[in-house]
Parts: structure tokens; C-alpha cells; sequence
């Protein structure tokens, strides 16, 4: 996501709703020269609620609920961060997001839907299940359905969403021959915001699923059996659902905007109270025509909101919204049938869900058709091999876009051995040792083009990267100078970029015991940051050159991240999987190190790929190695995109330099992918590997034994 041209601008979404979606995929049609776009949200993907009962009742996969924003980020040219904002501090103009540093911004645009916690029912928050946010409903609902046994449910809301839910549940235990008692109970009476004609034919639906109906019903508790109705009459009840009472998120009532019984209130070109926030979709209240709290309502006003962001970028006029008066309603009714509403007049059965499913489909298709953008052509005259260089894909970052190692070894051939007495290893292992009194130090640097647009995470990962080299030695992280290279933008960016990139330094160097020591700035083509490092060692550090025959090889992380990384910039990874190798990138292997600490020989796996770092470890200790396939953990998502031909850009000259013979399939390209922040690798004896995956399973995270150190020469072989 290099910028084009100096940045000056920031523009930042708040919550990835459908308004959102359609603004991203917009902007990424025609961007803004000079803005930065980010989007925040608390994960990788967001609902399409559309399609909700249909997931409920059967007809649909999780996945295709789920619109991908790590992929439609990425067509945006938008960083995303995944975290979750709670609090605006209007004056500084940042984003308060739990857990993390703030984000700076000159516009902001809030669309985060609402919630149906129920917080103020007793017993609700930990026996209850919200439906809205969707994510935790969907993981309750699909683990609920695996049970055995006769079902109790009970649903809280009889609106439409409610008795959409019933019905649908109803349709999924019929489907798995499950005896169900479905409960629909509401304060009020069912279904009022309905016409008659549309009320009528719900509820006989719902009469006619078994669906029991309880109006006018007060509840006053809700336990891990039972929902409690005023007057002592309880409810079995082993899932209960909230539906009634969605509400805003409670945070926008410390943001100091005009709020509509907690809604954003906007004016008519969805602007709040603060000209620099806007706010769209069930999280606003459009204060020139209010509106039910409607998915099309979002929909259409997209265009809007995109056109009047853009406006207030550039200086140009902004547009009114106008919402239409009525809206076409499409009500699943459990099976694949469906209701059609509109001024009061209905329709129903099969041809209504396949008109509902054909828009529903559409609009996803909208999101995942995103077409890749041509890069720009070569000029008429160029040099010879320039075409050839631009015909292939972009070039990686991470450890991807290292030289290949040929290329560095031939390199290093011409340096020879240290010659001063106090420089211990030179070029050649890990880390440099460097002999000061009694005191080992070891010291290493290394640094990261950017493999993600968010500042804050990317150093946690540059800074864990950086550190591998010094628990590879065995030692214990002591200071760290940064190097920072940030891409062209205005003053006040440089400095909100800067504060992201020490807080995320700051964090990360906590969690290993560093301190910061200083460093140095520059403003380059893009975001790149460095890292270099000292430890101490108060034994002889561990090197390359101790592994013996029959020592197991165990390995501490999966491996395909350079796969996926490439996958994320061809839009080809799945958005969850880009989500978990990011956040195993930026944690501390630290308490892994102190696990292997009796390891005879010890690296860490980065840009050669684990064929090549373990090809060095080999000939530094003069021994062969046999591995497992297996036995090789890697990254959820990266054996399919090896499959799919995706590869790092250095994957072929890791490659070319270690080829394991007898290695071959999808599976096997991945032992030459380049890791950044990858895991240890260490020869273990044989007699302590069960005490040292013990060790590693206290830490939290599994150690894997991959294969063996064997006798003869130093090669790879597949077992």
C-alpha cells in the first residue's frame, strides 16, 4: 500500500457495516490522491445480516455471511485495524481503541450497527446470547446445533427479527430430527411495526412450526435453564436469544455528539453534530427523515456518505440523503420460502426466497467481486529487462523481499573472520557475540518493509522479528536502537504515524525486557522500519554448530506466513487467515526461548525458509537432518494458496539455493517460504524432548517436532 503521492490527509472508518463496505469498495475504484484511508473494526470480516436466518436455518455456510475486509482494505488501498474503538477525543481528533494506541484523524465516519446485549436483565450477560453482534451468535448457534438431545429455546423480541429466528431455528432442528420447544416471548404485542396482512401470516407460520408465543410477557431473569417471567412462571430454556431491546453502543454517549435516544443524530448529508463525523447505517438517526433501522436504508445511502466524504477531502459540495418513504421487506420464513411486504400488500412462498436469495447474493457479490487494478504501463523507450522486472508480481515485504541468499552468500565470502579479540562470531550465525570483560553480548539487526499498514502492529512485529535472532542465541533482550523510514505526508502525520510506531515499539519491547535506546528517522518511498538489537548471555550462547546425531528437531511456529503475506497482497487470502498469522507475527517468543534453553543448536526460521535455515545449521554442525512432513505445522489458509500457485517473491531463490530432494507437492513448497517472525528451530537431545514440549505447552503455544539431526553430510532429507 505505498502511497502514490505525499499524504496529507486522514480519513478513518469507524466499524466495517454495510455503509462502509460499499464506501471502501467506492474509493477503491478512485482513490484520493493524498488521503489515507483506514478502517477500523474488532475483526477481519463483518456480517451481512441479510443472510442471517438463512445461516440460522441451514440454507448457508458461515463463510457466506461474511463480508471480507481484509480483502476489500486491500482494494481500497485502506489500512485496517483490527481492534475495537471505545472513545472519541474530539479536541485531539483521535480514536480511542481498547488495547492499542489512538488513531489520529481529520474526518471520521462511525458505522457500527447496534447490540442486543440485554445488559440491564439479570443473569442476560452470562447465560443469555445476544443476536447482534453476529459473530458471537453465529459460534453459539453452530455449536448449540451440535448437540444431542431435545432443544429449548427461547427467543426475547418478538419483532421481525425474532420471529424470522424462531422460524428459522424451527426449519434447522426438523432438518436434524431434533425435538424442539421454541419459545418466542415479548413484553408487548408481536410483530407491531407489521401490517396486518404480513402479522397474520407470521404467526401462522410460526403456529404452524410449533412455535409457541408468549405477548405481554415481562422477563425478569434469564439462567443457564430458564427464562423467569414476572408472576413466577419460568420458561425452560437451555438457549435463550436476545432480540429486543437493540441498542446503541454505550460508548457514543461519551463522545458529546447530538444523540436520539443514543443514536448519532445527523443531518440530511449524514453529518453529526461535530462537522468532522459522520455516521450511517442502525447506529444513526437521520434527524431530517428518520427511518426504521433497515439494512436497505445503509445500502442506500453509501453513495452518499462516499460522494460527502470525498467533499469535504477536497473542498468540494456535499449531497442530501432521501431516503425513500416505504421499502420492500423480505422476510424469511424457515424453509426456503419467504414473505414479500411493501404498502401493506403481501406475498409469499419459494419464488419470494429465490428473489430475496438472488438480491442477498448480489450484494455479496459486490463485495467479493473486486476487480485487481492494472499496474501502470512501462514507458515507450526503457531499458532492456525493465519489462521483464515489472511483468512480475509486486515485490513482497517482511522477510519476503530479502536478497536471496546466493546472492548474500557470495557476498559474505570476502569478509572472512573477525580480527579483533573481542568480536567473538562474526557473519555467519544468528547474532554477532561480542566478548566485553566476563559479559557475552550478542547483537543483530534487521529490518521489515511493511507486510501490514497498521504502524502500531508492524512494529510489534519488526520488534519481535528483530529479537528472534537474540533468543535464537539464547540470550536475554536487553536494548534496541529503531530505524524508521516513513513514506512523504504532512507534519501532523508524520507525528501521529510516529506516536502508533512507539507505542506499538514501546509494547513489544516490554513484553521481551529491552529497553529503547534510541535511533533515527527518514522519510523514504513507504513505511519500513528496523530494529537493532543486544542481549546478554550468562552461558556460552547457543550457535549453529552444536547439533549431534539423534538430537529431534523441534520447531515452535507454523510456517507459510510469506504465502499468505503474498496472498493478501493479490487479494487471493482469506481475511481470518491474514487475522492469525498477523497476530502470531507480533507475539514474543521470549518464554519459547527460555523453554529451549537446553537446545544444543538453535535458530530462528526468517527469510531463507526453513529449508535454508536449516541447510545452514546443518553445515555449521557438520551433521544431515531428516524431516517429517507431517509432523510440519503451517499457517490455516497457507497449504491452499501454494496450491493455488501463489508464492513469496524470494520462494524461488530459497529454493534454488537449499532443495530438499524428495520434497515436492504444495505442502513441501512451503518449507522454502520466507518467515518473518518465525519460530525457533532447535536440536533438542533426544532424552529431554518430552520435558521441553512441556515446557512449550506452558507457555501456551505447542512445540512440534519436526524431524532429526542425523549423521553424514550436511543435506536435508525427507523421512
Amino acid at each position: 500500500m505505498t502511497p502514490a503521492f505525499p499524504l496529507t490527509r486522514e480519513l478513518v472508518l469507524i466499524g466495517g457495516g454495510h455503509t462502509h463496505a460499499l464506501v471502501l469498495r467506492r474509493w477503491g475504484m478512485a482513490p484520493l490522491p493524498g488521503a489515507r484511508l483506514t478502517l477500523i473494526n474488532p475483526g477481519p470480516t463483518a456480517p451481512y445480516t441479510g443472510m442471517l436466518p438463512g445461516f440460522v436455518a441451514g440454507h448457508y455456510p458461515r463463510e457466506a455471511l461474511e463480508i471480507d475486509l481484509v480483502r476489500l482494505a486491500r482494494f481500497a488501498g485502506a489500512r485496517l485495524i483490527l481492534g475495537e474503538a471505545e472513545g472519541i477525543d474530539r479536541n485531539a481528533r483521535r480514536i480511542q481503541i481498547s488495547g492499542r494506541a489512538d488513531i489520529a484523524y481529520d474526518i471520521a465516519s462511525i458505522d457500527i450497527g447496534i447490540t442486543s446485549d440485554l445488559p440491564a436483565l439479570p443473569g442476560f450477560l452470562e447465560h443469555g446470547v445476544p443476536a447482534k453482534p453476529l459473530g458471537a451468535f453465529a459460534a453459539a448457534w453452530a455449536a448449540y446445533r451440535k448437540k444431542p438431545g431435545p432443544a429449548a429455546i427461547a427467543i426475547l423480541g418478538a419483532g421481525v427479527g425474532g420471529v424470522e429466528l424462531s422460524l428459522a431455528m424451527a426449519h434447522a432442528m426438523a432438518a436434524r430430527d431434533r425435538p424442539a420447544e421454541i419459545t418466542v416471548i415479548d413484553r408487548a404485542r408481536a410483530l407491531e411495526s407489521t401490517h396486518p396482512p404480513a402479522r397474520i401470516a407470521l404467526l401462522e407460520r410460526m403456529r404452524a412450526a410449533g412455535i409457541r408465543l408468549l405477548e405481554d410477557a415481562e422477563v425478569i431473569e434469564v439462567t443457564a435453564d430458564a427464562v423467569h417471567l414476572a408472576g413466577g412462571r419460568q420458561i425452560p430454556a437451555d438457549l435463550s436469544v436476545g432480540v429486543a431491546g437493540a441498542r446503541p453502543y454505550r460508548w457514543l454517549g461519551t463522545t458529546g455528539l447530538d444523540l436520539r435516544e443514543g443514536f448519532i443524530e445527523v443531518d440530511a448529508s449524514l453529518r453529526s453534530s461535530d462537522p468532522a463525523i459522520y455516521a450511517a447505517g442502525d447506529c444513526a438517526h437521520l434527524g431530517t427523515a428518520p427511518r426504521p433501522k433497515a439494512g436497505v436504508f445503509a445500502v442506500r445511502a453509501a453513495p452518499v456518505l462516499a460522494r460527502n466524504l470525498r467533499a469535504d477531502l477536497t473542498g468540494s459540495a456535499r449531497r442530501a440523503f432521501r431516503p425513500q418513504e416505504d421499502y420492500l421487506k423480505l422476510i424469511s420464513l424457515g424453509g426456503q420460502a419467504a414473505l414479500a411486504e411493501k404498502w401493506g400488500l403481501t406475498a409469499q412462498g419459494a419464488w419470494v426466497w429465490r428473489w430475496k436469495d438472488r438480491i442477498d447474493r448480489r450484494f455479496m457479490d459486490r463485495l467479493a467481486d473486486l476487480p485487481p487494478m492494472a499496474p501502470p504501463a512501462p514507458p515507450a523507450e526503457a531499458a532492456h529487462g525493465l519489462r521483464a522486472a515489472l511483468g512480475g508480481q509486486p515485490p513482497c515485504g517482511g522477510c519476503g523481499a530479502k536478497v536471496a541468499p546466493a546472492t548474500l552468500a557470495k557476498g559474505l565470502e570476502a569478509l572472512g573472520a573477525p580480527e579483533r579479540a573481542d568480536v567473538v562470531q562474526g557473519p555467519g550465525d544468528d547474532a554477532a557475540i561480542l566478548k566485553i570483560g566476563r559479559e557475552r553480548q550478542v547483537i543483530s539487526t534487521d529490518h521489515l518493509r511493511a507486510v501490514t499498514g497498521d504502524p502500531y502492529l508492524m512494529a510489534r512485529i519488526a520488534v519481535h522479528h528483530a529479537m528472534g535472532d537474540i533468543w535464537a542465541m539464547g540470550a536475554t533482550p536487553q536494548a534496541a536502537l529503531a530505524t524508521i523510514i516513513l513514506p512523504q505526508m504532512s507534519g501532523p502525520m508524520q507525528a501521529a504515524w510516529l506516536d502508533e510506531i512507539l507505542a506499538g515499539t514501546a509494547r513489544a519491547l516490554g513484553e521481551t525486557g529491552a529497553a529503547l535506546a534510541g535511533g533515527h528517522t527518514t522519510v523514504g518511498a513507504e513505511l519500513t522500519l528496523g530494529f537493532t538489537v543486544t542481549g546478554l548471555a550468562a552461558e556460552e550462547p547457543i550457535t549453529l554448530a552444536g547439533a549431534v546425531p539423534g538430537d529431534a528437531l523441534v520447531l515452535t511456529r507454523p510456517l507459510g506466513s510469506g504465502v499468505i503475506l503474498a496472498g493478501e497482497m493479490q487479494m487471493k487470502a482469506r481475511g481470518e487467515d491474514v487475522a492469525t498469522c498477523l497476530a502470531e507475527m507480533a507475539r514474543p517468543q521470549g518464554a519459547a526461548a527460555a523453554a529451549l534453553s537446553g537446545a544444543r543448536a538453535m535458530t530462528d526460521v526468517t527469510g531463507f525458509g526453513l529449508a535454508g535455515h536449516l541447510r545452514a545449521l546443518c553445515r555449521a554442525s557438520g551433521v544431515g537432518a531428516a524431516l517429517r512432513m507431517a509432523e510440519i505445522p503451517t499457517y490455516a489458509g497457507a497449504e491452499a494458496l501454494a496450491a493455488a500457485g501463489v508464492r513469496s517473491t524470494l520462494f524461488a531463490a530459497n529454493r534454488a539455493h537449499a532443495e530438499i530432494s524428495g520434497a515436492a507437492g504444495p505442502r513441501a513448497d512451503l518449507l522454502y517460504d520466507p518467515q518473518t517472525a518465525g519460530g525457533l528451530l532447535a536440536t533438542v537431545p533426544e532424552a529431554a524432548v518430552l520435558d521441553v514440549l512441556a515446557a512449550l505447552e506452558a507457555t501456551g503455544r505447542a512445540g512440534h517436532v519436526i524431524g532429526r539431526i542425523v549423521d553424514g553430510p550436511p543435506v536435508v532429507t525427507i523421512e
